[in-house]
């Protein structure tokens, strides 16, 4: 399993609990959007960023935030941070 796998996995895991639409969920890909598609509020995308920081021991800049709309970008955000 390659590293963007991996992450993709564990990102997965990480957005589970804040998913307001299951069945985007269920069809996640590379190209779905926290906001506008699986329903999730930007309160609870800082949630999502803060797990993120936890499980893998980086810190993500206001930048790099703005950037992790989708789970393509959040990928390459955690990529850039390791």
């Amino acid at each position: 399993m390659d590293n963007n796998t991996e992450h993709f996995e564990t990102l997965k895991e990480i957005i589970k609990p804040y998913v307001q639409n299951e069945e985007a969920y269920n069809q996640l890909s590379m190209e779905t959007k926290f906001i506008d598609d699986l329903e999730i509020n930007s309160a609870n995308l800082v949630d999502i960023i803060l797990d993120v920081e936890d499980k893998y021991d980086i810190e993500i800049d206001n930048d790099s935030m703005e950037k992790m709309l989708d789970v393509q970008s959040a990928i390459e955000v955690i990529t850039s941070k390791k």
